[in-house]
């Protein structure tokens, strides 16, 4: 090799250093004389510096779960399992949103609504939940993911929106108090009619003609799909050892929901309760990644709604002190004043009766 290469070469290795600040790597071009490379890396710094700007909206809590929308469970707990920075924007109903759709997540003018193109976002951003798997795994991820979008979700669709008690009891008054006036008086219905449309185009192909053979299909479908993840799941805290990965955050975000449910009328909720390590998955999911969330949930306040219910707290703790001293005021005011004595008017005595009087009565008697 020439010694000026080598030189050279020399020169190039000493000029490659680390940005302290952003730990990217960065080029000295002026001695490798390649823009595009310096070009290349800023870009992938400016990305990983964006992923921590990133905001996800997502459905709000309740029943002891930080959201009651499957779909938004899903990218809460990736989120989570990943430790993604990223802010978590609840939303008691989607017409807070720029898309109507939960949940959404904004990034360069793109927004995403679905819960994989939001996960395959964050492994864009080096936040992968399926990094330690081998090809056959995520290959059984992927058939998992679509099993239960296939076989549990159109009976968990009946089960909230089409069976009557429950949607007369639970789900229409729950959306009903939380979307405003006067569309609580029309898009749960509307909701409602999606929900079973979807179920009719996907399950009512022949020979299921009728609602009531269609539940009964759906049903033995999601109970079937219900007892292979137990037995996949096993006694392993996750579906693929210690770590969670992107199927435990599918899985969590189909079950929780009609684990955690009030529901007045559901044999799928009974069968679930049945698989006991499915219900400890859940609660060790929740107890372990949404610790303050379930606090503030039982609270039955959010973070937004705590803040404002303590500045009016304050402002009627002023109050009642401005009060209160407004009163002592007048208080004293009246006591220094001059006082008009009340009259005391004599009563009559009645007169005692001599122990002379009463013998005399006594004897003439």
């Amino acid at each position: 090799m020439c010694p000026w290469s080598c030189f050279g070469y020399t020169i190039f290795l000493l000029s490659y250093t680390a940005n302290p600040v952003t730990g990217c790597d960065v080029m000295d071009m002026s001695v490798a004389g390649n823009r595009s490379l310096q070009k290349n890396t800023n870009a992938s710094c400016m990305e990983w510096e964006m992923a921590a700007d990133l905001e996800v909206t997502c459905w709000g809590g309740d029943w002891g779960l930080p959201s009651v929308d499957t779909d938004s469970l899903i990218v809460m707990a990736y989120i989570r399992f990943t430790g993604a920075p990223v802010k978590l924007n609840h939303v008691d109903n989607t017409w807070k949103t720029s898309t109507g759709f939960v949940p959404a997540m904004a990034f360069q003018e793109v927004i995403f609504t679905r819960p994989s193109g939001i996960i395959n976002l964050l492994r864009k951003q080096k936040y992968n939940a399926d990094y330690f798997l081998s090809a056959k795994e995520g290959a059984d991820t992927l058939a998992y993911v679509a099993l239960l979008e296939e076989k549990l979700y159109p009976a968990l669709l009946y089960t909230f929106w089409v069976d009557s008690e429950n949607y007369c009891n639970m789900t229409r008054p729950w959306f009903a108090a939380r979307i405003p006036f006067p569309l609580n008086f029309y898009l749960p219905g509307k909701m409602a009619r999606a929900a079973l449309r979807r179920i009719l185009l996907t399950r009512g192909a022949p020979p299921l003609y009728n609602l009531s053979e269609v539940e009964m299909q759906i049903n033995k479908d999601a109970k079937e799909c219900l007892n292979l993840l137990s037995y996949r799941l096993g006694m392993q805290q996750f579906f693929f050892g210690d770590i969670p990965t992107s199927l435990d955050a599918f899985v969590f975000g189909y079950i929780a929901p009609l684990y955690k449910a009030c529901l007045h009328n559901s044999h799928l909720q009974l069968h679930l309760k049945q698989l006991h390590n499915l219900c400890k998955f859940c609660d060790s999911i929740l107890s372990t990644y949404f610790t303050s969330e379930i606090q503030q949930k039982l609270e039955g306040l959010s973070p937004a709604m705590q803040d404002t219910v303590d500045a009016n707290l304050q402002k009627l703790t002023q109050l009642v002190n401005k009060e209160s001293n407004l009163i002592e005021k007048m208080d004293d005011k009246l006591r220094q004043s001059p006082q008009h004595r009340p009259i005391q008017t004599a009563v009559p005595k009645p007169a005692a009766v001599s122990d002379q009087s009463n013998s005399t009565q006594f004897a003439m008697s």
